[in-house]
């Protein structure tokens, strides 16, 4: 495994920073992530739906499963000052460290980077929060949902003014959490190399609100170069056309078309020689232009077949298209089988778990699911042995000072 040798100490909860650590400890890194006692992470609540438990209680949510394996979990309160001793005696034995806290909010433990990096300068400290630790915004809390709204996203999301059920609309999976996660996951591994081969470590400072920015793409490039301001076009393309979703006669099919040879194509495997003749739409730039009356020649034309016809017909002719899958049918696809992108991976009590598998393909050093997302403080005995040489009885007296 690529990241064999390296350790995590995990302060984060939630998805931005789980979902960091959790690909870090999928390429073979040790994360030892620290939970509240008796609590754990927000996220082990938030269900339904729920894990079976023990004796018939519930589990936790399926929710904090998605984040969360190949972690070994260690209670600790470190808001007490012996808890946070024992963070400090780990600290110096860790590579890095990740903690999605408010800005600031970790000082008062002795847990901000400024205080870490006296004890272990190599260490690669890595913060998230919703708007970074500079800026009018540092204070403020971050969530997806509000950083999908002010980052722009929710404006090009959703159905265009004047067509029915038109609003801004969030991303059904919260993706600046997630793309904060593979940014910092990206930063962290650059910081790991310079360390490396410097001995320094350093501060990463990761903001939602950045990473969201970021990831507009072309439509950030698109209104920086125009100056015009991208709205909400429903399921279409603001670049390309035909590229979205068209009624079929027994559903819906998303048809991509990239390029003036894939249009030629389409309009051939469709009948639509008249179209294809047009010079409204002869380049993707002038079916752009003239997109209302494209999509309004295109609409009933679609409605003369199935969707899986459609898929036959424009397979055939190379023409980029497919059917819209719910979610148990994208577990179904054959393909999605094939890759192995379902694992279930069993707890040490003995609880299943199914879970859905890194992506990353590496033909030497591919991702393993080591352990399943761990049950809340089933490692911070081994853990405190292990890290720290305590003894039972030093143990024994922490559990009952309510430290760990």
């Amino acid at each position: 495994m690529s990241l064999a040798g390296v350790r995590v100490l995990d302060l984060s909860r939630v998805l931005a920073g789980p979902w960091a650590t959790q690909t870090l400890g999928d390429l073979g890194a040790e994360i030892i992530k620290i939970e509240r006692p008796e609590v754990g992470d927000d996220t082990r609540g938030w269900g339904p739906p729920f894990l079976p438990g023990q004796d018939g209680e519930r589990g936790d949510a399926a929710y904090y499963t998605c984040a969360n394996r190949n972690k070994s979990s260690v209670t600790v309160d470190f808001t007490k000052p012996e808890g946070a001793a024992l963070l400090t005696q780990i600290i110096p034995s860790c590579d890095v460290l990740v903690e999605n806290f408010k800005t600031g909010g970790l000082a008062k433990y002795g847990l901000d980077y400024e205080t870490v990096a006296r004890l272990n300068p190599r260490i690669v400290y890595c913060s998230i929060t919703g708007f970074g630790h500079t800026g009018p915004s540092a204070a403020k809390p971050g969530y997806d949902y509000l950083v999908q709204a002010a980052g722009g996203l929710m404006s090009v999301t959703g159905q265009a003014d004047g067509t029915p059920g038109a609003e801004p609309l969030k991303v059904g999976v919260a993706v600046a959490d997630l793309f904060t996660g593979l940014y910092a996951t990206i930063a962290i591994l650059a910081a790991l190399r310079h360390a490396e081969a410097t001995g320094q470590g350093q501060h990463i400072d990761m903001a939602l609100m950045d990473c969201q920015a970021a990831v507009l793409a072309n439509q950030a490039a698109n209104f920086l170069v125009s100056g015009t301001v991208p709205g909400r076009l429903g399921n279409a393309h603001p670049n390309i056309a035909p590229y979205q979703v068209f009624p079929t006669a027994d559903g819906h099919l998303v048809l991509a078309v990239g390029n003036d040879g894939q249009w030629q194509q389409f309009c051939a495997a469709a009948g639509l020689d008249v179209l294809a003749q047009d010079p409204r739409f002869a380049s993707n730039a002038q079916r752009v232009a003239n997109r209302d009356a494209l999509i309004a020649s295109l609409r009933p034309a679609l409605l003369q077949d199935t969707t899986s016809g459609w898929m036959r017909r424009l397979e055939a002719a190379q023409v980029p298209c497919g059917p819209i899958q719910t979610i148990d049918q994208v577990f179904a696809d054959p393909q999605v089988i094939a890759r192995r992108m379902r694992e279930d991976k069993a707890r040490r009590d003995g609880t299943a778990i199914p879970l859905v598998a890194n992506p990353i393909k590496m033909s030497l050093t591919p991702p393993v699911t080591r352990r399943a997302p761990p049950s809340l403080g089933e490692d911070t005995e081994t853990e405190l042995r292990q890290l720290l040489g305590l003894s039972d009885a030093q143990i024994s007296g922490l559990r009952n000072r309510g430290i760990i």
